[in-house]
């Protein structure tokens, strides 16, 4: 059984294809892909192709066309998947906000400000002690305690 003038042409150009595409993705395992891609492709329409003046340079745009629309489809999916991170929903902001606004406005005053100085706004139990005029182990104490009293309003464990 003689080959036919496909495997012929696949024999005389898979490996060049290949060399080629691995340079240009700079990964081997793409590359095969994209030259499977390109070949299947020729293959399909092997009857008009095998008579073009030059099948070669067929082959390669093909191979290109193929490397191009897979980086568009990887670009396409990873700008969805960036909107979908930077999509907010204003509601649910506005409700978490006020549902802590809530639970905020159930605790101390004290235990409130040793939270919103220590979680919201960064200070240290020491800086906040200062700015309440309070020691910093009551700071901690009231933090603690303030912790501990939204989680059960939340209705997660003390």
């Amino acid at each position: 059984m003689t080959e036919s003038t496909f495997e012929l042409f696949f024999d005389a150009n898979r490996k060049r294809l290949y060399g080629s595409f691995c340079l240009i993705t700079g990964n081997r395992h793409e590359a095969e892909e994209i030259v499977q891609d390109a070949f299947l492709k020729m293959w399909e329409r092997w009857d008009r192709v095998s008579r073009l003046d030059d099948p070669q340079g067929f082959l390669f745009r093909t191979a290109m066309n193929v490397f191009r629309n897979r980086a568009r489809r990887a670009a396409l999916a990873v700008r969805k998947l960036a909107d979908a991170e930077l999509r907010v929903d204003d509601l649910a902001t506005v409700e978490d906000r006020d549902e802590l606004v809530r639970m905020l406005r159930a605790l101390t005053e004290r235990q409130r400000s040793a939270l919103v100085l220590m979680d919201y706004l960064g200070y240290g139990s020491d800086e906040a002690a200062t700015i309440l005029g309070i020691r910093a182990s009551t700071v901690r104490a009231l933090s603690t305690k303030g912790r501990t009293s939204v989680r059960q309003m939340q209705g997660g464990a003390a």
